[in-house]
């Protein structure tokens, strides 16, 4: 990992993307606050603000790659941070003046412009570091996202508490110039930039945008180890949608009634902690027993500690396996998030990473549904624990009865060419 950080455009590149990251947590978790205390008559209010953040992935999810493979890519990213830090401005002046439905608009339209950054950062991460460091990269990333399970909610309270909501969106803002600007000041390759070489705005077309937006889903349906890769992103998505309730309810009506707020937090917290043990296990085991099997082991023993929670009768254990499913989640995040850069190639990143959003969207909203439809009248919090253990069993055996054969195929294709390639310079 040491090596990652000797290399300035990578540094500038996490700074970049951590501070945006910092910046979107402060300000969407104190904006939550906000709601719930100025307008706790409301609580819709809260709920509406989510949608704000995730309704326009289904909006914009069909042009971010094709941008993000057409254009700069170091541009797109600083701009796509520097046009959220002016209407994070824009969301200062309303929350002065509490116009809730102009701040929702501007909520929307910042979560819209953010969702152009992720393909764009991909991409020239991919450029900027070396095939053997995708590993190392991506258990950094976990444990950046560790970190902010453990500390993200409580530092959007103390920025609320402390400085007010005002205060919060400034520090908001201020994220996005900071990595704006380191983004500008990189020196990134010019193929990590511009891998389909230079397009001007102007020149491009509607048409263009729905001819490269095809390509890309023909390349990932022409790619089976890829499509079966993303085709998991579904059952992720359910697993995510259940998860996103399931330990609130676990506490609300089961375990603590009476303390299910307290909990609720603490269950964020013991997750957290096994992001952060299980990004630094990660790339050990990988390195050890390769991607394939860390994956699909990774998956059974997480199905099988969902399924504990619901044998769990007490608090204590709860977070016990709690812990212990941090652990094993993180190490399969690593894999694909690792295994993406080195099968997609740096002209097609864009739209292949902006299509796996929605494709866990889909699984999110549709088990949302599910949960909202079916409890308590027809399952229980035992049973939506049982449910998503069955649910991520089911994704450990279609990855083991389906990516091993893959993976063969493409280490004895990728044999074949390298030895054509020395044959022809010998």
């Amino acid at each position: 990992m040491k090596s990652l950080f000797r290399n300035p455009v990578f540094c500038k590149l996490f700074i970049a993307a951590f501070a945006s990251q910092l910046g979107t947590v402060v300000g969407n978790m104190a904006f939550a606050y906000y709601l719930v205390d100025r307008f706790s008559e409301r609580p819709s209010l809260a709920t509406t603000a989510e949608l704000m953040y995730s309704l326009p992935t289904l909006a914009v999810f069909w042009i971010v790659g094709v941008v993000a493979d057409r254009f700069d890519r170091k541009h797109i990213a600083a701009y796509s941070d520097w046009i959220r830090a002016g209407l994070t401005l824009l969301l200062l002046v309303f929350v002065h003046y509490d116009l809730i439905v102009l701040c929702f608009l501007v909520l929307f339209l910042r979560s819209s412009i953010s969702k152009f950054f992720g393909p764009a950062e991909m991409g020239l991460l991919q450029g900027s570091i070396g095939h053997d460091q995708y590993v190392q990269a991506s258990g950094l990333n976990q444990i950046v996202m560790g970190m902010f399970m453990l500390f993200g909610m409580s530092l959007g309270a103390t920025a609320y508490h402390f400085v007010g909501i005002e205060c919060a969106i400034i520090v908001d803002g201020a994220s996005f110039l900071i990595s704006g600007l380191l983004l500008a000041w990189g020196d990134f390759p010019e193929n990590a930039r511009m891998p389909n070489g230079k397009s001007r705005i102007r020149e491009l077309r509607f048409s263009h945008l729905i001819t490269d937006f095809w390509q890309g889903l023909r390349y990932i349906t022409g790619n089976r180890l890829l499509l079966v890769l993303i085709s998991g992103f579904m059952f992720f998505g359910i697993v995510n949608g259940v998860f996103a309730v399931l330990p609130i309810f676990a506490m609300k009506y089961k375990l603590s009634p009476d303390n299910y707020v307290v909990y609720s937090s603490m269950i964020t917290v013991f997750l957290g902690i096994g992001f952060l043990l299980g990004s630094i296990l990660g790339p050990r085991l990988i390195a050890r027993f390769t991607r394939t099997p860390v994956l699909i082991t990774g998956l059974f023993a997480a199905s099988l500690l969902i399924g504990g929670l619901g044998f769990a009768g007490r608090v204590e254990v709860y977070l016990v396996i709690i812990l212990l499913a941090g652990i094993a989640i993180a190490p399969i995040n690593i894999v694909l998030g690792s295994w993406m850069p080195e099968l997609v190639p740096a002209r097609n990143m864009g739209r292949v990473n902006a299509l796996i959003d929605p494709v866990m969207m889909l699984g999110h909203s549709m088990a949302l549904g599910i949960v909202a439809l079916a409890f308590p009248v027809w399952l229980s919090v035992t049973w939506l624990h049982y449910i998503l253990a069955l649910a991520t069993v089911a994704v450990s055996f279609f990855y083991l009865f389906s990516l091993p054969s893959l993976v063969r195929k493409l280490e004895v294709q990728s044999a074949a060419e390298r030895e054509a390639s020395q044959s022809e310079t010998a």
